[in-house]
């Protein structure tokens, strides 16, 4: 479609080393990707970059933590390089504020060499900071739907001179309700302009989409049905009133080092993590009641070590990208198959490895049927003992070297950052200090951690850190 020869004609050769040479991006990329530390392409960049170079038209249809949003950051930036003019000329359009909080890092990271600006825009916070970030004539912004259209109804923004569209996480955005919005938003564009749709499920409605928008796409396709080779999941019978202390026991383990336990409702993650809390892990909840600085230091909090159970609702289930999360627990089995690959997703990213269990009930046959239809196969089922381990079948392990050890930990050590002399923190409360603020403005140095809508159950039901091991300390507070 459009600037296929121009983008292909004006390419810069790059005088960097290393696996993401041959894709001849422009050399502040390289020192970039050099600087981030990325050695090898993933394979969704190493299909997906070249012909969004050639400007093409692109489908991709990988799984979560794939590494599927530099696949789409590199070759936009490239071409705003490349032929550079100041104008707004790349809209990334994504379902949530995580998400496109996160987007927005990683222009952040890629283009930091660069003279490019960038802006990030969502609801739940007052519109007057992301205006004047808009004022400043980004070139790149990343967007959620409603406030999106929200500005551009009140001609903050102007959508004329956009040249690269990119739709990420479409599923989710129609999980979320967000097509028509979406379908507003083409309107406004213009009709000639390169198109990126990324996905990690293609439902009849997204595929729909897909025809619409895409021109002769080029499709990049992951086998995008079935969680990641690096994830070792796994089923746990447990009566409901059995659930809590099997939780507990996980945690216990000596191959735990940081968690992502998922409800099915908010209120249900809020009393699990006071639960938690009481009990002396350092837990925090995610959930939609949550103002936006609570959700804003709950993640960092459970990036940076101060947390190590993050409790949540399905609105944590896609675009997070956290490091060396060891473990996922579905505390509520999911309600679709789509969302059980989503959040287990969560762990095992950028090709490490990880551990998902999901507590199954008797009355959780009918979504365990369909999940297992889904992933053309059966999953295993390990039978929890009394703080003893599976009591059969043994259980995936993260690292090569056999089977969950049994815990004894209950009484053992601190964890990392744990001991005396701090009251427990109520998961959601908003008086903790705040995390710095960065200078305002658009710039690759200057991210908005804001959101587009409050989690809510989505209509069709979806939805690190190094140091060592961490012990529960019975009786103490955590810290």
């Amino acid at each position: 479609m459009t600037n296929q020869g121009r983008r292909g004609s004006k390419r810069a050769r790059s005088s960097a080393g290393g696996a993401f040479a041959r894709f001849e991006l422009r050399h502040e990329l390289n020192q970039a990707i050099e600087a981030a530390g990325y050695e090898e392409p993933r394979p969704i960049q190493s299909k997906g970059i070249p012909p969004a170079m050639q400007g093409r038209d692109v489908l991709g249809l990988a799984q979560t933590g794939t590494g599927k949003t530099a696949a789409f950051v590199l070759p936009a930036l490239h071409h705003l390089l490349v032929d550079r003019h100041p104008a707004l000329r790349v809209l990334v359009v994504t379902p949530t504020r995580e998400l496109a909080t996160q987007v927005h890092g990683e222009f952040e990271r890629l283009g930091q060499f660069t003279p490019l600006k960038s802006t990030v825009i969502f609801g739940g916070v007052p519109a007057s900071k992301q205006i004047r970030a808009l004022r400043q004539k980004p070139d790149v912004v990343v967007a959620c739907p409603g406030r999106l259209l929200d500005l551009a109804n009140q001609g903050e923004i102007k959508l004329k001179d956009i040249e690269i569209l990119v739709l990420d996480e479409a599923d989710h955005m129609f999980d979320m309700g967000f097509l028509p919005d979406v379908r507003r938003i083409l309107k406004l564009l213009p009709k000639e302009r390169q198109n990126l749709l990324f996905s990690a499920t293609m439902a009849k409605e997204i595929r729909r989409l897909a025809d619409d928008v895409l021109y002769k796409p080029a499709v990049i396709e992951l086998a995008n049905a079935r969680p990641a080779e690096t994830i070792d999941h796994v089923l746990v019978p447990t009566p409901e009133p059995g659930k809590q202390a099997i939780l507990e026991e996980l945690l216990d383990g000596d191959d735990f080092r940081s968690a992502i336990v998922f409800t099915r409702t908010k209120h249900r993650a809020r009393r699990l993590a006071k639960k938690l809390d009481a009990a002396g892990y350092k837990a925090i909840a995610l959930q939609g009641n949550m103002s936006q600085g609570q959700r804003v230091r709950a993640l960092a909090g459970f990036k940076d070590g101060t947390f190590d159970v993050m409790v949540a609702t399905d609105i944590a289930a896609r675009g997070l990208d956290i490091e060396d999360v060891s473990h996922v627990i579905n505390f509520d089995v999911p309600t679709t198959p789509d969302a059980y690959t989503h959040r287990i997703g969560r762990t095992g990213r950028s090709e490490r490895s990880g551990l998902a269990y999901t507590l199954v009930t008797g009355a959780d046959d009918k979504q365990v049927r369909d999940i297992e239809k889904r992933l053309g196969s059966p999953i295993e089922r390990v039978r929890m003992g009394a703080r003893g381990g599976p009591a059969t079948g043994g259980r995936p392990a993260a690292e090569s070297g056999g089977g969950r050890r049994p815990s004894s930990r209950r009484g053992g050590g601190p964890r990392r950052g744990a001991g005396r002399g701090r009251p427990a923190p109520e998961a959601g409360r908003d008086d903790r200090p705040a995390a710095p603020k960065k200078a305002a403005g658009p710039s690759f140095g200057a991210g908005l951690d804001r959101s587009d809508r409050p989690d809510r159950p989505a209509p069709t039901g979806s939805s690190r850190r190094g140091g060592g091991r961490r012990r529960r300390s019975r009786g103490r507070g955590r810290r």
